[in-house]
């Protein structure tokens, strides 16, 4: 009989040893591969300096390889960005606007997909605010004139999982710019850049991908990059970068143009090994793991009386579930559960639980007899 998937790999996260842990859609524990990947890196630099240097360069084509492998991108459409905010940053800041432009993006985004869209108002830059559980027909009518288009796959709160796909086809239909913040989902469900026809996105390491914080992806669709000035220039943005003696200033002409210096190359070799442990697993089958815990939560919440942020269907679930009872005061709750070794994190006077696919059904009946 085969294992179960929060069976199988389970001892890839150590944490399991110390907590339940359901608050991966703020801070992830390392997976194993990552955290051995980056004290390798720690050791090496400890005790040869950069002697292997043209290795730890070779990494952040890995790193690229991996995320392009998982959202069926061309490495060449990846940059290694710090984290979401300056990949969204890179794309707000980096497009020509001019005045009379119009944005469509949704109300209940995490500030970074928010802020950099409202700081265009001074080049006289609109927003049309929208839900993101609006019905396809009026993000349609929306879109129609807008030059961009801005939403998160999964909305950090709610928990609402938006169809890429058909927004991706109201974008195509009216010659709209498609961004995705993609942190919230990425490594959960699969995404497909060009089956969902997506512009661009940006995702961090540190949640759903089980990598650090500090290290994180921006893809930009290789014909559309010429439209995407860097905000951030340094000596790596050219081409002729590795020749220290030139002064050429053409572009990169890959995403490596929106690298201004040197990389977090210790954050690489982790969210590399992240990337590509995930993609050993299967997004899809972790996406279905993901789900039934989610699902568990939501329906031991309900039994107890709680209340749920977000309607959950099949097609709109994710593993965010935003949950409150009353007038009970969620942070105590959540304090309570922590005392009791169970990770989760309030938010906005919701108690937010987020498990990945290694948590199994026990730790959630153990989660919610506490409730």
């Amino acid at each position: 009989m085969g294992f179960d998937i929060w069976e199988q790999y389970r001892e890839e996260f150590p944490v399991s040893q110390n907590l339940v842990y359901l608050n991966h859609a703020a801070v992830s524990p390392l997976c194993r591969r990552s955290a051995d990947a980056m004290r390798w890196l720690a050791t090496d630099a400890e005790e040869w300096g950069s002697q292997h240097y043209p290795q730890w360069m070779d990494c952040y084509n890995g790193l690229r390889y991996a995320a392009a492998k998982m959202i069926n991108a061309a490495p060449g459409e990846i940059a290694i960005v710090k984290n979401t905010s300056e990949g969204i940053a890179t794309v707000a800041l980096g497009l020509d606007w001019r005045s009379g432009d119009r944005i469509v993006a949704f109300h209940g985004e995490f500030p970074a997909n928010q802020y950099p869209w409202q700081k265009l108002a001074a080049k006289g830059v609109s927003i049309d605010w929208l839900e993101a559980s609006d019905p396809l027909e009026k993000i349609e009518a929306a879109a129609r004139g807008a030059r961009l288009l801005a939403i998160s796959f999964v909305q950090f709160l709610s928990g609402y999982r938006a169809d890429l796909a058909a927004i991706g086809a109201i974008c195509a239909r009216h010659n709209v710019f498609f961004f995705v913040d993609a942190i919230q989902g990425l490594g959960v469900f699969p995404l497909d850049v060009r089956a969902m026809q997506i512009h661009a996105l940006a995702a961090d390491g540190h949640k759903w991908l089980t990598g650090p914080e500090g290290c994180g992806i921006l893809y930009i669709q290789q014909d559309r990059q010429d439209e995407i000035e860097p905000v951030e220039f340094g000596w790596t943005n050219v081409a002729s970068h590795a020749d220290y003696g030139k002064r050429d200033m053409t572009l990169r002409s890959d995403a490596g143009r929106y690298e201004p210096g040197t990389l977090n190359t210790i954050g690489c070799y982790g969210l590399r090994a992240s990337f590509e442990f995930l993609n050993e697993v299967g997004v899809a089958r972790i996406g279905e793991a993901v789900m039934a815990r989610s699902a568990q939560v939501a329906a031991g919440a309900l039994a107890k009386g709680y209340e749920l942020m977000a309607v959950r269907t099949p097609d709109t679930g994710s593993g965010i579930v935003s949950l409150r009872r009353g007038e009970e005061d969620m942070r105590m709750t959540h304090a309570r559960l922590r005392d009791a070794g169970f990770v989760t994190a309030p938010r906005a006077g919701w108690l937010r639980v987020s498990p990945h696919f290694y948590i199994g059904p026990a730790d959630i009946d153990a989660f919610v007899d506490l409730l």
